[in-house]
């Protein structure tokens, strides 16, 4: 399963972004580190097109696409090279796909901590910089060129590692450099922090509810480099702990919508390079999760191994039309599932019923 990262200075409201996403418990308390070991939990992204499908074919049971959110120890401010990325930090960041910052825009006396998410975003990326660096010296150091020329993609990596090197020593995040996308992948064996896909959740008190002036100083400096969303992470945490009917109600009445953890968890999925396809029936609708641009029989895969082995041909339609059909029956009836073979680059919405034999 894919996992996101979650990382933050002290007090910024991680955790409870954590368990806003996961339903997790991890401890939020007003002091700095209250986080000191790594927290798992599973998120699950809301998607009304899944609702929409499991009520027309009256499933019992609803499964909605999940990914991993771990919750990683605070990041300190450091004046040593590393220092401020503990070895547990590091352990739990190195194994998450990719990666969102949550910069703190609040004042409370209670909770101190940083309140500039411009300063915050810098710290963090200083962090992430000097370990990169540190990383990717030490790399070069160990490298061996003989095991290089017997592992293709290990000498790609090292090819690239001296430009990667030269932007990080400047200061600069990879995801930031004018790297491009070739060379960023290149460097996929190293293993480094500053390649990963970026997201970055500005937490804003109630009063700012609404403003994007914080998030906007945020994207000023981060360019294209990440999408910014702006969250009252408080109030989402405290709208996770109510059940569907009093959550929508309380969410409606802040002028909040369908609520910013849904657009959280939607932002994450979108930059870990996934999407989803559904299946549907009166015993379950289901969103399986694939890779964007994955073809039928692998898609088929997700669903059981034996699906992919066997795979002859998927009929598909998109979720709108088969919902305006009211059924598969009818939709077939009116021309609109069509019969797709191996090469079958599945879409995003697509509903799949496999053909297979084993």
């Amino acid at each position: 399963m894919d996992r996101l990262g979650l990382v933050g200075l002290p007090n910024s409201g991680k955790s409870s972004l954590f368990n806003a996403l996961t339903g997790g418990s991890a401890l939020v308390a007003p002091h700095p580190f209250s986080t000191t070991e790594t927290e798992v939990g599973v998120a699950h992204v809301p998607d009304p097109r899944l609702d929409a499908l499991a009520a027309m074919s009256e499933s019992k049971r609803v499964v909605p696409a999940t990914f991993e959110v771990v919750d990683i120890g605070a990041v300190q401010k450091s004046t040593e090279r590393g220092e401020g990325l503990g070895s547990r930090f590091l352990a739990g960041i190195r194994e998450v796909e990719a990666l969102a910052l949550v910069l703190r825009s609040f004042h409370d006396e209670a909770a101190p901590g940083e309140e500039d998410p411009v300063e915050a975003l810098a710290t963090l990326e200083l962090e992430l910089v000097l370990a990169d660096a540190s990383s990717l010296e030490a790399q070069l150091e160990r490298a061996s060129r003989r095991r290089a020329a017997s592992d293709p993609a290990l000498a790609a990596a090292l090819d690239a590692a001296p430009a990667a090197l030269e932007v990080l020593h400047g200061g600069t995040p990879l995801y930031r450099s004018t790297l491009d996308t070739k060379a960023r992948e290149q460097l996929r064996p190293l293993f480094l922090l500053t390649t990963k896909p970026l997201l970055v959740v500005v937490n804003v008190g109630e009063d700012d509810l609404g403003s994007e002036e914080a998030a906007d100083a945020v994207r000023t400096q981060l360019g294209e480099a990440a999408e910014v969303l702006t969250v009252s992470v408080q109030l989402e945490a405290e709208a996770a702990k109510l059940d569907a009917a009093e959550r929508k109600e309380m969410l409606e009445g802040l002028g909040l919508g369908e609520g910013a953890l849904v657009r959280v968890a939607r932002a994450g999925w979108s930059i870990l390079g996934r999407s989803t396809f559904f299946t549907t029936g009166d015993k379950e609708s289901r969103a399986w999760v694939f890779r964007t641009g994955a073809k039928a029989p692998e898609c088929a895969g997700v669903i059981h191994s034996d699906l992919q082995r066997g795979f002859i041909k998927a009929d598909v339609i998109a979720w709108d039309e088969l919902l305006a059909a009211g059924s598969f029956a009818a939709a077939r009836a009116k021309g609109k599932v069509r019969l797709e073979g191996k090469d079958y680059v599945v879409a995003d919405g697509d509903v799949l019923e496999i053909r297979f034999n084993v």
